[in-house]
């Protein structure tokens, strides 16, 4: 397989990946039928981030070190997990405050563009998990001895991917159908994102404590 190759392989592999449905898609889809387009892409953008940096440990072997010292690796699921499920009660919590409105239709819900990128970035990077997917990826696909440039362009091109596919969901979120519903439906579908939130992040933690040994 050539180098090209191998990057079409891991780009197309990783983007499969970002299709699941999880956190980041829960939070950036709320992010941008909650508040605005901007809002909903400044996080994608902060989910493109942390996927560069997933890519970038990936490339340093990093991440293989992580899996090595396996207390960390817990450490990091149970921090992950309780970071998701601080925002799930975050969610949850504020599920029946009213949905302030100005201008033509835009809504107003305290959080700027740049803490909505904050967002995304730590919510991406609060997943230990997707750290390893991108290292076993690399593992299986990676030839022997890359050529550097390949090294160097899967951090960036990863970012492309990952918030590109957020960008679509922003863009999609962030219609005006999709927020009247959401302003018809908000309680409930705050309450609903909360829930989702939570059970990912107690999840999480529950696999980090039974695999202590």
């Amino acid at each position: 397989m050539t180098a090209f190759a191998v990057l079409l392989s891991i780009l197309a592999t990783i983007f499969i990946g970002a299709m699941s449905p999880g956190p980041s898609f829960v939070l950036v889809s709320r992010i941008a039928v909650a508040t605005s387009r901007s809002h909903g892409l400044a996080s994608a953008l902060g989910m493109g981030l942390g996927g560069a940096i997933f890519a970038a440990l990936a490339v340093l072997g990093l991440t293989a070190l992580l899996m090595q010292f396996e207390w960390l690796y817990l450490f990091l699921k149970l921090l992950g997990g309780a970071y998701l499920i601080y925002i799930g009660i975050r969610i949850w919590r504020g599920a029946a405050e009213p949905l302030k409105m100005s201008g033509a239709g835009a809504t107003e819900k305290g959080i700027s563009v740049s803490r909505a990128f904050v967002l995304g970035l730590v919510t991406q990077l609060s997943n230990p998990k997707t750290s390893i997917v991108y290292a076993s990826i690399f593992a299986a696909l990676m030839p022997p001895s890359p050529p550097l440039w390949l090294l160097v362009a899967l951090p960036p091109m990863l970012f492309c991917v990952e918030a590109g596919w957020y960008a679509v969901v922003a863009f999609a979120f962030s219609g005006s159908r999709a927020r009247s519903v959401y302003i018809r439906l908000k309680r409930w579908i705050d309450r609903g994102a909360g829930v989702v939130m939570g059970a990912l992040g107690t999840k999480l933690m529950l696999e980090a404590l039974r695999a202590k040994p």
